[in-house]
């Protein structure tokens, strides 16, 4: 069975090019959500085995939407990237403090993106 990841970013053509990279150097089945609203309720239908988020979006930014995920009995346990331009100090703290896993910043890099995703699934 593959493994799913759950991408979450308001902008398409970050969603594009993430999906790009991963289908073209992975074998993951890919979902989709535009804003940590509709993150939320994928996650907790779909049980992604990871989850790639930006974190400016609408209705709800990434730092909120990692803390109700990890708050959340069903999706606690997933893994979440936080994949955004937002690189300064006080985001990355945030970002951590909110719950996510791990935390790069856009553009990303293709080799490195595909390394670490495959990192956290290796082992799933």
């Amino acid at each position: 069975m593959k493994k799913k990841i759950l991408l979450v970013d308001d902008s398409r053509t970050s969603l594009m090019m993430h999906s790009m990279i991963l289908n073209k150097h992975t074998n993951y089945e890919l979902a989709t959500a535009s804003d940590g609203e509709e993150a939320v309720r994928k996650a907790e239908a779909e049980s992604p085995d990871l989850i790639l988020m930006d974190v400016v979006m609408p209705k709800k930014n990434g730092f909120e939407t990692c803390r109700e995920i990890r708050g959340n009995q069903k999706t606690a346990h997933i893994p979440v990237i936080l994949v955004t331009t937002r690189g300064e100090e006080q985001c990355v703290e945030t970002g951590f403090e909110s719950g996510c896993n791990d935390y790069i910043t856009k553009p990303v890099n293709a080799q490195e993106l595909v390394l670490l995703v495959q990192s956290y699934l290796r082992g799933k």
